[in-house]
C-alpha cells in the first residue's frame, strides 16, 4: 500500500479544507432541482398557451367586428351613391317643387351681363308635387315595386286634385343687360 505523503506549511492547511475521502454526493437535491425545472418549464408553457389562445380568440373577434364595419360602411356607400346620382337628385329636386332653370346669364368682372338670360320654365298643374317625401321613401319605391293594395285606387286614378305650385317670392322678369364701359 502506497502512503499518502504529508503535507507542510501552507498546503497542509488547504488540504484540511476539502474532504479527504472520495465521498457520494447526495442525490436528493439534484432529484429536487430536476423535478422544480421540469414543472416550472411545463406551467411556463401552460400559461404561454394560454396568454396565445387568449390573443387568438381577441383577434377573430375583431376581425369580425371589422367585418361587419366594412359591411356597413359599403352599404352607407352604396346609399350615398344613390341620392346622389343625377337622376336621383333630378326626380329629388322636381319633388321639392324645382324646376330646371333656363339658359344662365354672367357677369364679367367689369359689370358687363355675357349672355340673354332667360325665366325658368313655369312648372305645370300636373307635374306640380303632392307631398314631399324623405329620400328613405325614394328609395323604398324604388326597390320594392308592390302592387297597390285593392282598398287604395291607383294614383292615377285618384279624385284629390293636385296642389298648385306655390308663387315663388322672387320676381321672374328678365334681368336687363348692361352695356360694355
Amino acid at each position: 500500500m502506497s502512503r499518502k505523503p504529508e503535507l507542510k506549511g501552507r498546503a497542509a492547511r488547504l488540504a484540511r479544507l476539502f474532504p479527504a475521502g472520495p465521498r457520494q454526493a447526495a442525490r436528493t437535491p439534484f432529484v429536487l432541482l430536476v423535478v422544480l425545472l421540469l414543472g416550472g418549464g411545463l406551467i411556463g408553457l401552460l400559461v404561454l398557451n394560454s396568454a396565445l389562445s387568449e390573443g387568438s380568440f381577441k383577434m377573430d373577434d375583431l376581425q369580425k367586428d371589422t367585418k361587419s364595419l366594412t359591411d356597413e360602411e359599403q352599404a352607407l356607400q352604396r346609399d350615398i351613391d344613390s341620392y346622389s346620382a343625377p337622376d336621383a337628385l333630378q326626380r329629388r329636386a322636381r319633388e321639392l317643387g324645382m324646376v330646371p332653370g333656363g339658359d344662365p346669364a354672367f357677369l364679367n368682372p367689369d359689370g358687363t351681363v355675357k349672355g340673354v338670360p332667360s325665366p325658368a320654365a313655369q312648372q305645370s298643374v300636373q307635374e306640380a308635387p303632392a307631398a314631399v317625401r324623405p329620400p328613405e321613401a325614394l328609395l323604398l319605391s324604388q326597390t320594392i315595386e308592390a302592387p297597390p293594395s285593392p282598398a287604395t285606387p291607383p294614383p292615377s286614378t285618384r279624385s284629390e286634385p293636385a296642389e298648385p305650385p306655390a308663387p315663388s317670392a322672387a320676381p321672374t322678369e328678365a334681368i336687363p343687360e348692361t352695356p360694355g364701359r
